[in-house]
């Protein structure tokens, strides 16, 4: 009799034939039979729960085969019994009796089983790991500048506000990655991405519950001798509270997020062929950084409308006082959230067809000396909180895996510092708008990020890599993107500022103290209280039009920027006449740009290639009941010592290389200028530093990696191992498998 087919195939393959796990049998009767067919008398069909056949027949030893292991068999009634047809399919049950349909408790309309796949899954899981990555690693780096200008945050709060993301994973991963490891897998991820959803729209509150955004642009200020400013009981501002409320949101936000990375990478490794894992994983990370990409593109348009939408204004986006709709796309990735978290809940605690994936992976676990390894081999191992301690004990023994995790730190405080802080870089060396810089920055991360990230998975999968080939190509990117990270020995310039880099003279500033006053703004009774930097013809920056001592005001209709005459401290000897400045910033003409943003393409691409590989052989170094808890304390190590203090020391950093304070009625505000030379100069300190480590704790983990024996005495080896090496003494029989 033939198998029945399932109404849904796994990966998109199915058997082409029945599986044959015949073994002679001690009665005789069922010798030589065929897997997934039954005997004439036997009335029924028998296929295993998940999709593949069980013969009921026992093994020599008496003991249970692995397809008796996997499952029990279902028997259904045979068309001479019952010549009705199935008009619902094939009902995938478990060995333990759960079902296996997609649905919500019993609506398990048949409609949705077509996508109660290994790809269904991947494809919901892609959308959620998008929007988690264009929400935390897109949106709110793109509009920190914004953000910080708004409620007039200094960077090392701003950075605070991107670790409290981080924070909060930290505090959730044991309990999630443990708990969650044992259970509903993706009840946890369906219910994260719905809290991740609540944050998001928690983020963009403040907007609503504040005042309108009132900017004193340059028209307000106005010109040389009708300069005014607000009283500093009116121009001061309590507005910076309000970064506890973006703190909570970022909080919701990791909380939501800590299953994504942890269950929903050994959901999808659990429900795959090995060999196709790293694809799987690939794809879904690729999805986590195409998510920034977004974030950065769509925010960067977002920031060209102005955050009060509906009122006038006479700023333009390149005004360094403008402040875009930063709000809008956490409404957008809010409501997605919300709505895809719907048919993660509905998925089952495994998919059909999923179990003999199980009993042909090889384990590949790091052998400890004293064997106690094999502890986690135990079924019932993990499931209560009396096993947590030992659960630690086993991974705090595995010497490659704490050099894997340390390596993953000294990454992510990277890649944490420079995706906070990155489009800040670019708009400092390159003199751009913060919306140009957020756009300019995801044109580098979605080919060098995305394009790294499957990459990585595709070469694990091609190369048919190991365990220890998988940390010594993470050893080849790291020592690659150190080699391309000395590129930040090179620097743009800064643009000339007249008082802030340079005097009005051109001369050097003494001692390098501001000095915004000279002779040709001496009558004009310029306040600092307003930043409004004018571009003079004779390509010098001025803190204002009434600092550039201009007199009058028109606007250019070619591109509706506001230009400013009879400019007093314009040097009008390079042009006659022309003692003209256009608002906004400088255009910078920097001979290095290309090759700057050429070798920082390389350096993103590096890192990312190593991403994928280093999360795989975290995954094969320790034992297969172990490795949703393995990534939960790999993800506390990475963010206790990478993502939390990343932003917060960029942040630090970055304020160091500053050259010119806001300054709010005698307290330092945000940052308006910053020197090239000093940001560059920090940026190479850190990436030496941090790419160091990082190349020696994976040489570290290389060396001291113990693989498993090749050829190992009987019961040394767990229940998957001794499946595989069942089904590989059967090769024969398998086919099809061998074509997926």
């Amino acid at each position: 009799m033939a198998m029945p087919q399932n109404s849904t195939r796994e990966n998109g393959f199915c058997f082409a034939q029945p599986l044959d796990f015949s073994r002679p049998s001690p009665h005789g009767g069922g010798a030589g039979r065929p897997l997934g067919t039954a005997r004439e008398d036997d009335g029924c069909s028998t296929p295993l729960s998940n999709g593949v056949g069980s013969s009921g027949a026992p093994s020599p030893s008496g003991a249970p085969s692995p397809s008796d292991s996997s499952a029990e068999p279902l028997c259904t009634p045979s068309p001479a019994q019952d010549p009705t047809p199935l008009e619902e399919g094939i009902k995938y049950v478990s060995a333990q009796g759960e079902e296996l349909a997609c649905g919500w408790g019993a609506f398990t309309p048949g409609c949705l089983q077509p996508c109660n796949t290994s790809k269904g899954v991947l494809f919901f899981l892609c959308v959620a790991s998008f929007l988690q990555g264009m929400t935390v690693n897109g949106f709110i780096n793109t509009v920190i500048t914004s953000i910080e200008r708004r409620f007039d945050l200094r960077s090392y709060q701003s950075g605070l506000i991107a670790s409290s993301y981080d924070i909060a994973a930290c505090v959730c991963l044991t309990f999630v990655s443990y708990f969650g490891g044992n259970g509903h897998k993706p009840r946890w991820l369906g219910w994260g991405v719905l809290l991740m959803g609540l944050g998001s729209l928690l983020f963009a509150l403040p907007h609503f519950t504040t005042g309108p955004y009132e900017a004193r642009s340059a028209a307000h200020v106005g010109v040389c001798g009708a300069n005014q400013s607000l009283p500093c009981s009116q121009a001061a501002s309590s507005l910076s509270g309000y970064r506890f409320v973006f703190m909570l949101g970022q909080f919701l936000h990791g909380m939501g997020a800590t299953p994504l990375y942890t269950l929903g990478v050994t959901y999808l490794d659990e429900n795959v062929k090995t060999n196709y894992s790293p694809v799987y994983i690939a794809v879904f990370y690729t999805a986590a950084i195409l998510g920034p990409a977004a974030g950065y593109l769509v925010g960067g348009m977002f920031l060209n409308i102005y955050t009060e939408i509906g009122r006038e204004t006479d700023m333009a986006p390149e005004n360094t006082l403008w402040v875009g709709a930063w709000w809008i796309g956490f409404l957008g990735a809010g409501a997605a959230s919300l709505l895809i978290s719907i048919p993660i809940l509905g998925y089952p605690q495994r998919l059909p067809g999923s179990q003999r994936y199980i009993v042909m992976r090889v384990s590949e676990a790091h052998q400890l000396k004293d064997g106690s390894h094999k502890k986690a081999l135990d079924p019932d191992f993990g499931k209560t909180v009396k096993d947590l301690p030992r659960s630690v004990l086993l991974l705090l023994k595995n010497p490659t895996f704490i050099f894997l995790c340390l390596a993953g730190a000294t990454e992510a405080t990277l890649i944490a510092g420079m995706s906070t802080f990155g489009p800040k870089f670019l708009e400092s060396q390159f003199s751009l708008s913060a919306s140009e810089a957020a756009t300019f920055f995801g044109y580098l991360v979605v080919p060098a990020g995305g394009g790294g990230t499957f990459l990585g998975g595709f070469l694990v999968n091609k190369l048919k890599l190991r365990c220890s080939g998988i940390i010594k190509l993470c050893l080849l990117c790291t020592v690659s993107s150190l080699l391309a990270i000395f590129i930040f020995f090179i620097h743009c310039p800064n643009m000339p500022m007249a008082g802030v880099t340079q005097m009005y003279d051109g001369s050097a500033l003494p001692g390098g103290h501001l000095n915004l006053t000279a002779a040709c703004n001496a009558q004009c009774g310029c306040l600092q209280g307003t930043y409004s930097p004018v571009c003079g013809t004779d390509g010098i920056m001025y803190y204002s039009p009434c600092h550039a001592g201009c007199k009058s005001v028109s606007v250019n209709l070619r591109n509706g920027k506001k230009v400013y005459q009879e400019c007093s401290c314009v040097d009008k000897a390079l042009l006659p006449g022309s003692g003209k400045a256009e608002a906004g910033k400088c255009t910078s003409s920097c001979a290095k740009k290309p090759l700057l943003l050429c070798f920082i393409f390389v350096v993103i691409l590096f890192t990312f290639l190593s991403s994928i590989p280093a999360l795989t052989a975290t995954l094969r170094c320790v034992s297969d009941r172990q490795r949703s808890f393995a990534l939960g304390i790999q993800w506390i190590v990475v963010r206790t010592l990478g993502g939390i203090p990343g932003p917060i020391a960029f942040g630090s950093m970055i304020d160091k290389s500053c050259l010119l304070w806001q300054d709010q009625c005698g307290e330092q505000g945000s940052c308006y200028v910053y020197q090239n030379s000093a940001m560059s100069r920090y940026t190479l300190i850190a990436g030496l530093v941090y790419k160091v480590l990082g190349t020696t704790f994976f040489i570290v983990a290389c060396l001291l990696y113990k693989p498993p024996p090749s050829e190992s005495p009987p019961g040394s080896l767990d229940a998957s191992e001794r499946g595989s090496r069942d089904l590989q003494e059967h090769k024969p029989s398998l086919p099809a498998a061998e074509d997926i």
